[in-house]
Protein backbone atom coordinates (compact mmCIF):
# COMPACT_ATOMS: atom_id res chain seq x y z
CA UNK A 1 0.00 0.00 0.00
CA UNK A 2 2.70 2.46 0.81
CA UNK A 3 4.34 1.53 -2.97
CA UNK A 4 1.59 2.50 -4.82
CA UNK A 5 1.01 6.18 -2.53
CA UNK A 6 4.64 6.77 -3.24
CA UNK A 7 4.16 5.68 -6.87
CA UNK A 8 0.95 8.16 -7.00
CA UNK A 9 2.63 10.75 -5.62
CA UNK A 10 5.57 10.44 -8.17
CA UNK A 11 3.25 10.69 -11.04
CA UNK A 12 1.73 13.76 -8.97
CA UNK A 13 5.01 15.33 -9.10
CA UNK A 14 6.11 14.69 -12.52
CA UNK A 15 2.73 16.31 -14.18
CA UNK A 16 2.94 19.32 -11.95
CA UNK A 17 6.72 19.62 -13.15
CA UNK A 18 6.28 19.96 -16.90
CA UNK A 19 6.06 23.02 -18.61
CA UNK A 20 3.07 24.25 -18.98
CA UNK A 21 1.27 24.79 -22.58
CA UNK A 22 4.40 24.16 -24.31
CA UNK A 23 5.11 28.13 -23.48
CA UNK A 24 8.87 27.81 -22.39
CA UNK A 25 10.61 28.49 -25.63
CA UNK A 26 9.89 31.94 -25.96
CA UNK A 27 9.21 34.78 -23.27
CA UNK A 28 7.49 37.76 -24.91
CA UNK A 29 6.18 40.27 -22.52
CA UNK A 30 2.42 40.85 -22.51
CA UNK A 31 0.74 44.12 -21.43
CA UNK A 32 -2.82 45.09 -20.12
CA UNK A 33 -4.00 48.12 -18.06
CA UNK A 34 -7.00 49.33 -16.93
CA UNK A 35 -8.48 52.70 -15.01
CA UNK A 36 -11.40 52.96 -12.74
CA UNK A 37 -12.78 56.40 -11.45
CA UNK A 38 -14.93 56.73 -8.79
CA UNK A 39 -17.13 59.44 -7.93
CA UNK A 40 -17.97 60.36 -4.32
CA UNK A 41 -19.86 63.22 -4.45
CA UNK A 42 -22.47 64.39 -2.36
CA UNK A 43 -25.57 61.59 -1.95
CA UNK A 44 -28.94 62.04 -3.44
CA UNK A 45 -31.01 60.13 -0.92
CA UNK A 46 -34.26 61.55 -0.44
CA UNK A 47 -36.75 60.27 2.05
CA UNK A 48 -39.51 60.75 1.16
CA UNK A 49 -42.74 60.64 4.17
CA UNK A 50 -46.32 59.45 2.69
CA UNK A 51 -49.27 58.04 5.41
CA UNK A 52 -51.73 55.50 5.03
CA UNK A 53 -54.84 55.79 7.07
CA UNK A 54 -56.82 52.82 7.72
CA UNK A 55 -60.07 53.30 9.72
CA UNK A 56 -61.05 50.99 12.11
CA UNK A 57 -64.81 49.62 12.35
CA UNK A 58 -63.97 48.41 16.29
CA UNK A 59 -62.48 51.64 17.07
CA UNK A 60 -63.46 55.15 16.88
CA UNK A 61 -59.64 56.23 16.21
CA UNK A 62 -58.16 56.33 13.04
CA UNK A 63 -54.93 53.95 12.95
CA UNK A 64 -52.13 55.52 11.03
CA UNK A 65 -49.27 54.06 9.59
CA UNK A 66 -46.08 55.86 8.65
CA UNK A 67 -44.00 54.15 5.28
CA UNK A 68 -41.03 55.59 3.97
CA UNK A 69 -39.48 55.49 0.38
CA UNK A 70 -35.95 55.87 -0.59
CA UNK A 71 -35.14 57.45 -3.89
CA UNK A 72 -31.72 55.88 -5.33
CA UNK A 73 -28.73 58.02 -6.01
CA UNK A 74 -27.44 59.67 -9.12
CA UNK A 75 -25.01 56.28 -10.81
CA UNK A 76 -22.01 57.74 -12.33
CA UNK A 77 -19.08 56.04 -13.14
CA UNK A 78 -16.36 55.49 -16.05
CA UNK A 79 -14.02 52.80 -16.62
CA UNK A 80 -11.25 51.63 -18.92
CA UNK A 81 -9.42 48.68 -19.94
CA UNK A 82 -6.79 47.94 -22.70
CA UNK A 83 -4.57 44.49 -23.44
CA UNK A 84 -1.96 44.17 -26.27
CA UNK A 85 -0.47 40.56 -25.83
CA UNK A 86 2.25 39.81 -28.49
CA UNK A 87 2.83 36.36 -27.96
CA UNK A 88 -1.51 35.69 -28.48
CA UNK A 89 -1.87 38.46 -30.82
CA UNK A 90 -4.93 39.44 -28.58
CA UNK A 91 -5.38 43.78 -28.85
CA UNK A 92 -8.01 44.85 -27.63
CA UNK A 93 -9.67 47.87 -25.66
CA UNK A 94 -12.93 49.44 -24.09
CA UNK A 95 -13.78 52.34 -22.58
CA UNK A 96 -17.02 53.11 -21.07
CA UNK A 97 -19.38 55.52 -18.83
CA UNK A 98 -22.24 56.49 -17.41
CA UNK A 99 -23.59 59.71 -15.86
CA UNK A 100 -27.44 58.88 -14.55
CA UNK A 101 -29.26 57.03 -17.31
CA UNK A 102 -26.60 57.79 -19.80
CA UNK A 103 -24.15 55.47 -21.16
CA UNK A 104 -21.43 55.75 -23.58
CA UNK A 105 -18.32 54.08 -24.58
CA UNK A 106 -16.19 52.65 -27.69
CA UNK A 107 -14.47 49.05 -27.85
CA UNK A 108 -11.97 47.95 -30.46
CA UNK A 109 -10.12 44.68 -31.33
CA UNK A 110 -7.44 43.61 -33.43
CA UNK A 111 -8.92 41.26 -35.99
CA UNK A 112 -7.17 38.36 -37.57
CA UNK A 113 -6.78 39.78 -40.74
CA UNK A 114 -4.72 42.49 -39.76
CA UNK A 115 -7.92 45.26 -39.44
CA UNK A 116 -9.06 46.91 -35.98
CA UNK A 117 -13.04 46.79 -35.22
CA UNK A 118 -14.12 49.65 -33.92
CA UNK A 119 -17.78 49.81 -31.99
CA UNK A 120 -19.18 53.09 -30.12
CA UNK A 121 -22.02 52.80 -28.78
CA UNK A 122 -24.74 55.08 -26.44
CA UNK A 123 -27.68 54.74 -24.59
CA UNK A 124 -29.97 56.62 -22.56
CA UNK A 125 -33.78 56.71 -21.45
CA UNK A 126 -35.53 57.15 -24.69
CA UNK A 127 -32.96 55.23 -26.97
CA UNK A 128 -32.40 52.06 -24.34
Amino acid sequence: MFAKILIAAAVVAVVAARPQDGHHEHHHHASSSQSIKQYHGKATEKHVEYYIIIDDDYDDDDDVYIAYYVLQAHPKYEFAYEVKDPHTGDHKSQHESRDGDVVKGVYSLHEHDGTIRVVEYHADKKTG
